[in-house]
């Protein structure tokens, strides 16, 4: 898990990014973090449970497919039966929209989601329409 040192949300809580790709990790921690975000990272969907039914977070953005037993769709699972406030603020990102269960997941949740690759700009506004702009004071 890492922290990234700018502001976080209106919430004052940072965004959970549930994402085992390194490189795709790191991405959207510096665009994040670069617009005001505090990020917190988890590598797999099971940590990333833990650390929502510990902590309190402004959103979530999740891969679709996590490694492991567990899914981005479980994920969005938990959240509509334990954090029902976070429920409307959870992104998907995936690399497999071409696979026909991967989209009947996307389109049964209703979750917004970005498909990889992906530029800075598309996840900004996603994001700005999903979760919420950083604090004012936050931003650099």
């Amino acid at each position: 898990m890492s922290t990234s040192k700018p502001g976080a949300g209106r919430t004052g809580a940072p965004i959970l990014v549930i994402e085992d790709e390194a490189s795709v990790a790191a991405f959207l921690r510096t665009a994040l973090s670069r617009r005001g975000y505090v990020v917190v990272s988890s590598e797999s969907a099971t940590d990333g449970l833990r650390l929502l039914k510990d902590g309190e977070f402004c959103g979530v953005i999740s891969d679709v497919r996590t490694p492991g037993s567990m899914s981005g769709t479980d994920v969005h699972t938990w959240i509509r039966e334990h954090r029902p406030d976070l429920l409307s603020r959870v992104i998907f990102i995936t690399g497999d929209i071409a696979n026909g269960q991967t989209a009947k997941l996307l389109e049964q949740s209703g979750v917004p989601f970005i498909e990889k690759p992906f530029r800075v700009a598309q996840l900004v506004a996603v994001l700005e329409r999903t979760i919420e702009t950083p604090r004012e004071d936050d931003e650099r």
